[in-house]
């Protein structure tokens, strides 16, 4: 089997690393790919732009391509599966429809809404005194959402009048966040502790991955603006059995069942944003694809033969009978960001250090490029460092052993991944 994956980032190195373990892949294409992706056995960079239909289909032809398997939101969000389809070739994303779930807040809250789907009261406008007069009948704090897609960074969480006025002002007037804030969602402030859940479907049946707990805000303690994300770990512990059966229930299920209602089966990666208050689940959001940085803790567990259940879940059916099996062990990811980030930053600074390592952790690439021989950053986020252990605590301690050896001129990371999840283990042996 032949696989493209589509994307650059951190999770399509994790998405290529894993599919090529499988002893049914005999080579794994990565449109554009990055540094790291191409230095993995098996697999090889196409320079391909993930917005360019064509190409990527004439790649597909080229190479004689099996699957195409879509990382990141904004090629699915325009379609590239219905394109590939429609010229007969196996692609592993949802419909453009589906991907509203994530390509539109208020879609998917109104989907949510019609299939009762626990989730925050939520007001949509597009209206910019409209959206004042909500503001000031709020209680605080709110949460302020850019109705399309953002990078993970569409998303304030206003404590006050003043900073949820600005917030509506700045997304609304095509400030912060051009088109994708023409249309802004106000929601009520869920406290609870967050976590992430991600499954693979082919539209009715639905295989959950191992669960896993991202961190956004860009500073320790969760301090900070919003990011796409400073690390992740797996699994993660606020998800009890009794919590996993009401996701499933109350949750991933309806969500597939009801896209199937609606002549709109889902199928591939289906990413639930969670918020666990009091032992229940809410949705915070949906993504239409593999989180990053969730991909990487979350596949370096996966013990299944990731190609072929892939391959499985492009059809109709394809999954019944199977299941996803992971490792008993924990695993750390930690991400290494540009100065700067998630605001403005700098690029094409030297790394050094990326040929050390220590025993039990991998780096994937997300933000880096290659010149004249040597790697240098080249987006936000930049480096994601992995590492598994028995226990989060001693993960996290050779994650950071590993990142702490790779270095580039301001370079940034949040020191306390998986806190909670250590906090947890640390009153259980207390």
């Amino acid at each position: 089997m032949k696989v493209l994956v589509i994307g650059s980032g951190g999770r399509e190195h994790a998405l290529a690393w894993s599919l090529a373990q499988s002893s049914e892949v005999s080579e794994v294409f990565v449109a554009p790919g990055n540094p790291g992706t191409a230095r993995e056995p098996k697999v090889r960079n196409v320079a391909l732009s993930v917005s360019d239909h064509d190409a990527i289909e004439k790649a597909v032809q080229t190479h004689s391509i099996d699957l195409t398997v879509v990382g990141p939101e904004q090629p699915i969000v325009a379609g590239l599966k219905d394109f590939l389809d429609s010229n007969g070739h196996k692609c592993l994303a949802p419909s453009m429809f589906a991907a509203q779930l994530e390509g539109s807040k208020s879609f998917a809250k109104e989907f949510m809404k019609r299939h009762q789907i626990p989730t925050a009261n939520s007001f949509v406008t597009h209206d910019i005194d409209e959206a004042c007069a909500r503001i000031r009948r709020s209680e605080f704090p709110i949460v302020i959402k850019a109705d399309g897609l953002a990078a993970g960074k569409g998303v304030v969480v206003a404590h006050s009048l003043n900073q949820a006025l600005n917030a509506a002002r700045n997304m609304l007037s095509g400030r912060a966040f051009g088109d994708a804030a023409s249309t802004i969602v106000i929601e009520e402030f869920l406290a609870g502790e967050e976590a992430s859940f991600i499954v693979l479907t082919d539209g009715e049946n639905v295989l959950p991955f191992a669960t896993s707990q991202d961190h956004k805000p860009a500073f320790d303690g969760d301090k900070g603006p919003n990011t796409g994300g400073m690390g992740a770990y797996s699994p993660a512990p606020v998800i009890d059995d009794d919590v996993h059966k009401k996701i499933m229930d109350h949750i991933v299920n309806p969500t597939i069942q009801g896209m199937q209602e609606e002549n709109n089966p889902y199928h591939g990666f289906l990413y639930v944003g969670l918020m666990i208050q009091e032992q229940e689940p809410y949705v915070v959001e949906y993504n239409c694809r593999f989180g990053d940085p969730e991909a990487q803790p979350v596949l370096m567990r996966l013990q299944t033969d990731f190609a072929t259940h892939c391959l499985a879940a492009t059809e109709a059916g394809g999954l019944a009978g199977r299941q996803l099996k992971f490792k008993k062990n924990c695993t750390v990811a930690v991400v290494l960001t540009s100065p700067g980030y998630p605001g403005k930053y700098k690029t094409n600074l030297p790394i050094s250090g990326l040929n050390s390592n220590v025993p039990g952790t991998k780096v994937f690439h997300a933000g880096t490029k290659e010149e004249q021989g040597r790697i240098v950053t080249s987006g936000g986020r930049v480096l994601t460092v992995v590492s598994s252990g028995p226990t989060v605590e001693l993960a996290q301690r050779n994650a950071y052993a590993r990142a702490n050896k790779i270095q580039w001129s301001g370079v940034h990371m949040r020191t306390d991944i998986g806190h909670k999840a250590i906090a947890r283990e640390r009153k259980k042996t207390a």
